[in-house]
């Protein structure tokens, strides 16, 4: 099963092709960085550089002209408080790019949207086909693995699982068995496909769910799940609790961002 990586921003590959002896003609310097004050220097020159590609390497992959000799040339011009511009100039040429590249990336997210969508369909339909594949009213897709004999969860419950998250691709996105942290959260406040799925079982089942975009995230893209995502989920049930003061809700964890994003459907 392929997972998503956790992979810095590329540099600009052709980034130094670009820069010449005559960029920085009256600068030198010294190949040895000894004194905390020089490594510190050069550390914010560096900081600023990789900062300075990744927003190129952003920007080209969107399919935007970068000249970065003039880049460059600005950069010194800045520093040297010596800009060809005034700071009324410069706002305006940035908000000009910037309505460019909103608008090729809202047709990339488009493009990518429709390819889920079509991906998302065509496996729904050929999983629907499978023995033991049972598919509710709203489009649901579910099959029991492991039929448990525990408590059924309401609406209101709290309940704690243990699950895995893929694409239909079968990349894997999430594995609370890999961080041997089951998950425990109210049960309305996760996607709809949660929320109509867990009740269909009891404590000790798996199950696997096969949800349509449309009761996960939509059209939204949520952290490193794309937009019009179908998602794809076995879940073990392992304990329901009604909500009390010790039993509110956490959401969900990890996701393969590192906790930084639950479950709750995006708006």
């Amino acid at each position: 099963m392929k997972k998503f990586a956790k992979t810095s921003l590329a540099v600009v590959t052709g980034l130094s092709l670009f820069i010449s002896a005559n960029s920085m003609a009256n600068t030198e310097l010294n190949s040895e960085l000894s004194t905390d004050v020089q490594k510190e220097s050069y550390s914010i020159g560096a900081s600023i550089g990789k900062y300075l590609s990744s927003q190129i390497f952003a920007q080209t992959e969107l399919g935007a002209v970068v000249n970065v000799e003039l880049v460059i040339e600005g950069v010194v011009d800045a520093l040297k408080n010596n800009p060809q511009f005034s700071d009324e100039e410069i706002l305006t040429y940035l908000n000009q790019r910037s309505e460019q590249l909103n608008s090729a990336k809202e047709a990339a997210e488009e493009r990518v949207a429709l390819q889920n969508m079509t991906a998302g369909s065509t496996f729904l339909a050929n999983n629907k086909k499978l023995d033991g594949v049972k598919v509710t009213d709203s489009g649901l897709q579910y099959e029991v693995i492991t039929e448990g004999e525990g408590r059924r969860p309401a609406a209101e419950d709290v309940v704690t699982v243990h699950y895995k998250g893929y694409l239909v691709d079968g990349t894997e996105f999430d594995n609370s068995y890999e961080r041997d942290e089951p998950n425990r959260f109210a049960l309305m406040s996760v996607i709809e496909g949660w929320q109509e799925g867990i009740p269909l079982m009891t404590e000790g089942s798996i199950y696997k769910f096969s949800i349509p975009s449309e009761l996960a995230y939509d059209k939204k893209q949520v952290g490193i799940i794309p937009p019009s995502s179908t998602l794809v989920f076995e879940v073990e049930l392992v304990k329901v609790e009604a909500p009390g003061e010790n039993a509110h809700g956490m959401g969900l964890s990890g996701m393969g961002m590192g906790g930084m994003m639950g479950m709750d459907k995006a708006h």
